[in-house]
């Protein structure tokens, strides 16, 4: 499989008056349509981590931040970032990643159709059964017209994953998604997103604090390693294989 991500010694930090938190990654490749989990506890970067991937957050620093999204070209992210094209790496977003964040992120004024439909309208994708067929095949086909406020936390969720992969992303990207849950309707609502990922050869990168729960779902893991450094004032993350 060819590689999607591909990062050398990124660092970010937030530090302020010598005090604060450093993420670095020494040396990461994640391959095509492979499900990998960030592990770690609670405010240890693993958020911070996933809106880098996202192209949501400017690492500080980086020998290497190559995205190949479909095997084929090949963006310097970095580079980007540097130059400030960032309609550039909009486009990219929009293109190639779906994002869940930890409550969703649904817009509550939209139906579940509209918020679901969404990322396809941004593209100016045609109109066509896929909404739909996902909807469908994550349980929530019933809900098309009904509002986010209206729907369960797991039945929000679900939406979320149809959301996030209704324009077909080459990445999917998703911090905590099933946190809030009962680890019944987690594991019932992870296990149709793998299925759907594997079927659309999509790469799924999760963040997840529940080691148990990665190990049941056969996710590949990057864990996490800390250490105080810098005279006790600076908290360091480091993700590794």
């Amino acid at each position: 499989m060819s590689v999607i991500y591909s990062l050398k010694n990124v660092v970010k930090s937030r530090v302020l008056d010598g005090a604060g938190f450093r993420l670095q990654v020494p040396s990461v490749e994640i391959k095509a349509q492979e499900n990998v989990a960030l592990v770690g506890h609670s405010g240890c970067g693993k958020s911070t981590l996933l809106d880098m991937l996202a192209l949501a957050l400017h690492p500080d620093a980086a020998d290497e931040f190559n995205l190949s999204p479909q095997g084929d070209d090949t963006f310097n992210i970095d580079t980007l970032w540097k130059k400030k094209k960032q309609n550039v790496l909009a486009k990219i977003r929009k293109q190639h990643i779906g994002y869940v964040l930890q409550q969703g992120g649904l817009l509550p004024y939209l139906t579940v159709r509209e918020n679901i439909e969404l990322p396809r309208k941004l593209m100016n994708m045609p109109e066509d059964d896929s909404t739909h067929s996902i909807a469908r095949v994550m349980g929530i086909h019933r809900q098309l017209d009904k509002l986010p406020g209206l729907l369960s936390a797991g039945e929000r969720q679900r939406v979320a994953f149809t959301r996030a992969i209704s324009h077909r992303p080459s990445i999917l990207l998703a911090d905590e998604p099933t946190a809030s849950l009962d680890p019944i309707t987690a594991r019932k609502i992870m296990a149709v997103v793998m299925e759907l990922v594997k079927g659309l050869k999509i790469t799924m990168i999760t963040a997840s604090h529940d080691w148990a729960h990665v190990y049941k779902m056969d996710l590949r893991s990057l864990h996490q390693e800390a250490e105080v450094v810098e005279n006790g004032n600076i908290y360091q993350s480091t993700f590794r294989d």
